[in-house]
């Protein structure tokens, strides 16, 4: 079949042996040598030159055309213009060499002359033909729907391929069964919906559920990009949207997927550029289209964005996209169950624990688990490596999270000392804060832009956060300022992204989430998010003066005990903070257990999912 395709894609051999025929004949035609040039003698001129005796001989052609040559050089053509029968005996008495021939046919000669372009031509209309009917047949299907079709017989991708995503997959299996049996809902007056959107964070598999949707319907699947429509010449989306719609009902029942409609589908008039546009006229077809079929046809069209809140309201009423599937970031069980099938891909160790992994992953979505599968097969494949170990993941998971080791940077011994004292300071107060999730591990080995990290997971999957976890968050954010200060009695500027993060923590607390006792749950400031840009630019002020300034106190009160608490803790527990950053200074990583073991506290509880 692969051959096949390519002997489309190729110029047809009747097309290249006209290309080379006219290349020879334009060379033969241009680069062939030159003649000398030629006088043209009036008739009478020609009788001086032979009464002179300036003839050499010449050339009487079949058209009453004489070409000769001169005495003195040169050559020349004459017409005689009427029967002169003394000619021949003149020239036979000047003894000058006179010879007969034939000027050809002169239209022959016009038609050689002609032939090189005339092959042009035809190589062109061949060229043009054959990218016409091929592949390449861009030019001429302009205006053509660029979808990518997958049929029944390509390779099947089920719901059992897609690990979670229960919620979504009950919706969605509505809709395949609709597509196996429409009479048993057509028999109740029920109408399956036009289309579905599936809404969530990049990473979580959209696409993939629509290629598991298509599969387990077993029908036709048109998958194309909302980028794919918009051209920069006015309409050619648009005629791509109807191209594509007539290709689906061809083919119904089939699926029509649309990936991230927000590049065409945003609300209509929020850009500079007007109403009139090319993305919008491509979104007034793609609202026309769904309009114009009934879904007794079996066409079901999918789309997949990221941005719901900048689709046109039109896009989301009932008629078009008439339901909404959330494709959420997995929860702990199903970030294991990711792991199982990408696991499956890979050589790995008996002693690798997936359920520890799962639980050291929080936030990361489908794909990045994937990402990170692959990057500790890599870590494994470096070392020479037979099998992955946990080893690997962790190192994957680090670059994933903190960047890649930068075990090669040269720091200075005071700088690594002050690194480990301020990593220290960080974990050691994950110890002494109710609130605060577990340390992980802490490491002054560079990674990325940062020298050093102190990490924390919790002990399961949080959709929330309270008062108590943000306030010993904070303080964390303080652990390394203060502990600088307390054992250098000076700070440095690598705590300025825990004091960037601190401040932003308590504006939240104090403007947004009510937890200010001053301010009451009040929210302060509305944001300003422009429509075409697609992200908070400003934040509107909509208060007086005098609240801005209760506003500031308010957030630098919290600042201020978070600050103090994370002294005083410090303070209190010096000894240990020297001798964990001594110890961090030999050995560069720490785990929690480690860490507990060094400072002498009981060991964590396992905690059971």
């Amino acid at each position: 079949m692969a051959n096949d395709i390519n002997r489309k894609n190729k110029p047809a051999p009747v097309a290249l042996v006209f290309l080379i025929g006219a290349v020879i004949l334009v060379g033969a035609t241009f680069f062939r040598p030159v003649a000398p040039a030629v006088q043209m003698l009036p008739y009478s001129g020609f009788m001086n030159q032979l009464e002179q005796e300036n003839i050499d001989k010449i050339v009487i052609l079949d058209n009453n055309l004489i070409e000769g040559t001169l005495k003195k050089g040169g050559s020349f053509k004459t017409i005689i213009p009427y029967s002169d029968p003394s000619l021949l005996p003149k020239l036979l008495e000047n003894d000058i060499a006179v010879e007969g021939g034939s000027s050809g046919n002169p239209l022959l000669r016009i038609a050689f002359e002609l032939l090189p372009w005339i092959i042009g031509f035809v190589f062109i209309y061949l060229m043009m033909r054959n990218m016409q009917s091929g592949a390449g047949g861009k030019a001429f299907q302009f205006g053509k729907s660029r979808a990518k079709r997958y049929q029944e017989g390509d390779k099947k991708i089920t719901f059992a391929d897609v690990a979670g995503q229960k919620d979504a997959k009950y919706e969605l299996e509505e809709v395949v069964a609709f597509l196996k049996n429409p009479q048993k809902f057509t028999k109740m007056g029920a109408k399956i919906p036009k289309g579905v959107l599936l809404v969530g964070m990049p990473g979580t598999g959209k696409t993939l559920m629509a290629r598991a949707v298509a599969g387990e319907a077993g029908v036709p699947f048109f998958h194309m990009s909302g980028s794919d429509f918009v051209e920069m010449f006015v309409g050619v989306g648009a005629s791509r949207v109807r191209d594509l719609f007539d290709q689906s009902k061809k083919s119904a029942p089939c699926f029509i997927f649309i990936d991230e409609l927000d590049a065409v589908g945003r609300t209509r008039g929020a850009g500079y550029g007007g109403g009139h546009d090319e993305r919008e006229q491509t979104l007034n077809q793609i609202l026309v289209e769904m309009d114009g079929f009934d879904a007794k046809e079996g066409v079901i069209i999918l789309a997949a964005t990221n941005r719901p809140d900048v689709l046109d309201p039109a896009l989301l009423r009932p008629g078009r996209f008439d339901r909404q599937v959330v494709v959420a970031m997995p929860d702990i069980k199903e970030r294991e169950a990711i792991l199982n099938i990408y696991a499956r891909k890979i050589s790995l160790a008996q002693s690798v624990d997936l359920e520890r992994i799962a639980r050291a992953t929080p936030g990361m979505s489908g794909a990045e688990i994937a990402n990170l599968v692959n990057e500790a097969a890599l870590f494994a494949a470096r070392k020479d490596k037979s099998e992955v170990e946990m080893v690997d993941f962790e190192e994957a998971r680090d670059k994933i999270i903190m960047g890649v080791a930068r075990k090669t940077l040269v720091v200075s011994e005071k700088e690594r000392k002050m690194t480990a004292i301020h990593e220290s300071g960080h974990a050691l107060l994950h110890y002494y804060l109710k609130h605060a999730d577990p340390l992980h591990k802490v490491t002054i080995v560079p990674h990325g832009r940062a020298l050093g990290m102190a990490m924390s997971l919790p002990e399961e999957d949080v959709y929330s956060r309270t008062k108590g976890w943000i306030e010993d968050r904070i303080v964390i954010c303080y652990g390394g300022w203060a502990a600088e200060k307390i054992c250098f009695d000076e700070t440095t500027t690598g705590t300025k992204q825990d004091i960037l993060q601190a401040t932003e923590m308590a504006r939240n607390m104090v403007c947004e989430w009510g937890m200010s006792e001053e301010m009451g749950p009040v929210a302060y400031g509305q944001e300003d998010e422009p429509i075409f840009i697609g992200k908070e630019i400003a934040r509107h002020k909509d208060y007086a003066e005098e609240t801005a300034r209760r506003l500031d106190k308010a957030i630098k009160k919290i600042l201020d005990n978070a600050r103090i608490v994370a002294e005083n803790i410090l303070t209190e527990h010096k000894d240990k903070l020297e001798k964990l950053a001594d110890v961090l200074m030999a050995r560069e990583t720490l785990t929690d257990d480690e860490v507990r073991l060094l400072v002498g506290l009981p060991p964590r509880e396992a905690v059971v999912v």
